[in-house]
């Protein structure tokens, strides 16, 4: 007998363990926390995929409108009747030699960001002579960029047509 008279050998043997029918509520219990978070978490790295996506899309393109600006104001030699852009992406980052009292190199970017989208990484590229849709490149000179994936994004539109 303990102090109150209450037998201390019989509350030690009950609170040995717990039984299956409280193990199995707290595993479903589980499972429907893991259900609801498992589609929160495919969303979020979606969604973190698609804001790569559109700030790689953002560099891009203002690096080729910079590079059209300068040709326009004659700091870049062009050929005759070329429309001004880059021949290909790379010279964004090899730079190129403005013309002007002192030239200079100019760079426009570090490096070429990768489309998260696709598992390659390689951008669609459009010419200014191509159709808006096309999905084949002239070679001409690099007008616009766009994600090779067919995917579809969260909002319903298709990456390809960001």
């Amino acid at each position: 007998m303990g102090i109150w008279g209450i037998d201390v050998g019989v509350m030690v043997r009950s609170c040995r363990g717990v039984t299956l029918i409280e193990v199995m509520v707290t595993m479903v219990i589980l499972s429907i926390l893991a259900m609801g978070i498992l589609p929160l978490s495919q969303i979020t790295y979606k969604r973190a995929k698609e804001i790569e996506l559109r700030r790689s899309l953002r560099i891009i393109r203002k690096a080729l409108d910079e590079y059209k600006r300068l040709s326009d104001e004659g700091k870049i030699p062009k050929e005759p009747f070329s429309s001004g852009y880059p021949k290909t992406l790379e010279v964004l980052v090899e730079g190129v030699e403005l013309q002007g009292p002192v030239p200079y190199r100019i760079k426009f970017l570090r490096r070429i960001p990768r489309d998260p989208m696709t598992e390659d990484g390689q951008w669609g590229l459009r010419s200014y002579f191509d159709d808006p849709d096309s999905e084949s490149w002239g070679g001409q000179d690099v007008y616009d960029v766009y994600s090779k994936s067919g995917e579809q994004a969260l909002d319903g539109t298709y990456y390809k047509d960001w």
